[in-house]
C-alpha cells in the first residue's frame, strides 16, 4: 500500500503483460529524420482553406459530426480517381473507409476480421504497429522470413500461407522500413492461396513512381483484398490524424460493426476534406522529397553502406559496425534517425534538401571520429 505501483500490479490481460507499446523517441532536434513524417511545411494557401472549414465546422461544434463522414468520402474518391493510372481501376464513396490514422484503420480491420482464435501473418521486417495492433485485437501474430534483399515472391508467400493458415495476410508495400515494394503477382497469389483477408499497407505509395503498380489494379472481383493508406505521410498531415482504406463495399460495411460512433470529429473532417481539394498544391513538394530519397541512396552507396532500393520516402543502410554509436554520434550533432533494429543498419527519412545535407554531413563527421 501506498508504494509506486507497476504494470504487474495491475489485472491487465495476460497476453499484455510483458509488451512493449510503440516507442519512436520523441526529441526536440533541429533535424528530425526518424519516424518518416513528410517534413515540408502545409504551404499557406491550404493552412488558409482549412482553418476556414474548421471556422466553418465550429459553427455546429455542439452537434454530433457525420457519422458516415460523407463530404470526406467524396473528397477521397475525387482524389484517387484524378491520380495517375486512375482510369483502369476508379473507386466510388462505397469502398472507402476512413479513421483517426491508417493505424487506426488497421485496428478496426483487425477488430472486425481477427480477434481470439485468429491469425494474421506478416513478413518481418515490417511496420512495427502490425503485430501490436494484431495482440491488442486478441489476434495472434504469426510471421514468415522473406527472400534475400527483402524481397516476397510468389512461391515465398504462398508456402507461408499454406504453413500458417492465417485469417488476415499483411504486406507493406511499399515496405516500411526497408522501402522495398511487393509485387502484384504476389499479392494475387496471396489473395488464391487464403479465404482470409489480404490487406496491403500502401502508406508510401505516393512517393514511388507514378508506374508503380498499386494493389488497387486487384481490387475488382477481390471482395477480400483490403487497401490501407494514410494523409500523414506524402499530405504533410501527420498531426491531423486521418487514414483511410480502399476495398469491397461489404468490408466497409463490416468495419461499421466494430467502429465507435462517431469516431472522426467534425474538426478532422473539415479538415481533411479542404486539404483534400487541394492535392495537387499538397503533392507538389513529392517530387521535391523523391529527389532527395534518390540522393541519400547514391551518397550512401558511394559511401560504401550496403542500401536497399527505396520507393518510400525514406532508405534503410546497412554496413555499420556499431549503429547505436553511429545513432548517438548524429543525435550529438542534431540530427534523429531511426535504429529499427535491423543489425548493423539505420534508416533515415528523406527530409527537405537542408535536412538531407544535415544528416550526410553529421554522418561523414560521425565517420570520422
Amino acid at each position: 500500500m501506498g508504494g509506486v505501483v507497476s504494470l504487474n500490479d495491475l489485472p491487465v490481460r495476460d497476453d499484455l503483460r510483458g509488451k512493449s507499446p510503440y516507442g519512436a523517441p520523441v526529441l526536440e532536434v533541429p533535424v528530425a529524420l526518424n519516424v518518416n513524417e513528410n517534413t515540408h511545411p502545409v504551404p499557406p494557401e491550404v493552412r488558409a482553406s482549412i482553418t476556414a472549414a474548421i471556422e466553418a465546422a465550429l459553427e455546429g461544434i455542439n452537434r454530433y459530426p457525420d457519422r458516415e463522414f460523407v463530404a470526406l468520402r467524396d473528397a477521397l474518391g475525387e482524389y484517387l480517381n484524378a491520380r495517375p493510372g486512375a482510369d483502369e481501376m476508379p473507386v466510388d464513396a462505397t469502398q472507402l473507409w476512413a479513421a483517426n490514422g491508417s493505424n487506426e484503420v488497421l485496428q478496426h480491420v483487425m477488430q472486425a476480421f481477427g480477434g481470439p482464435g485468429r491469425s494474421a501473418l506478416g513478413f518481418p521486417p515490417t511496420y512495427s504497429m502490425h503485430p501490436i495492433i494484431a495482440e491488442a485485437t486478441g489476434t495472434t501474430w504469426v510471421t514468415a522470413e522473406r527472400d534475400p534483399g527483402y524481397d516476397i515472391s510468389p512461391d515465398t508467400a504462398v508456402a507461408a500461407i499454406t504453413a500458417h493458415q492465417p485469417d488476415l495476410v499483411f504486406f507493406c508495400a511499399p515496405n516500411n522500413p526497408t522501402g522495398t515494394g511487393v509485387s502484384l503477382e504476389t499479392i494475387d497469389a496471396a489473395y488464391d492461396a487464403t479465404s482470409g483477408i489480404v490487406l496491403v499497407d500502401e502508406a508510401y505509395i505516393e512517393f514511388a513512381p507514378d508506374d508503380y503498380p498499386s494493389a488497387r489494379r486487384l481490387l475488382p472481383g477481390r471482395e477480400r483484398l483490403v487497401i490501407s493508406r494514410t494523409m500523414s505521410k506524402a499530405f504533410a498531415f501527420a498531426g491531423a490524424r486521418l487514414g483511410y482504406l480502399i476495398a469491397d463495399p461489404a468490408v466497409v460495411d463490416a468495419l461499421r460493426l466494430v467502429r465507435l460512433p462517431y469516431h472522426l470529429s467534425a474538426l478532422t473532417q473539415a479538415a481533411a476534406t479542404a486539404a483534400l481539394r487541394h492535392h495537387e498544391v499538397m503533392l507538389a513538394m513529392v517530387d521535391d522529397i523523391r529527389s532527395q530519397r534518390d540522393r541519400l541512396v547514391r551518397e550512401l552507396g558511394a559511401r560504401g553502406y550496403v542500401v536497399s532500393p527505396s520507393v518510400a520516402n525514406f532508405v534503410l543502410f546497412s554496413g555499420l559496425d556499431n549503429p547505436q554509436a553511429t545513432f548517438q554520434a548524429l543525435l550529438e550533432r542534431g540530427v534523429l534517425v531511426r535504429d529499427v533494429g535491423i543489425p548493423g543498419s539505420l534508416r533515415v527519412t528523406a527530409g527537405t534538401e537542408a535536412e538531407t545535407t544535415a544528416f550526410l554531413d553529421a554522418l561523414a563527421a560521425s565517420e570520422q571520429k
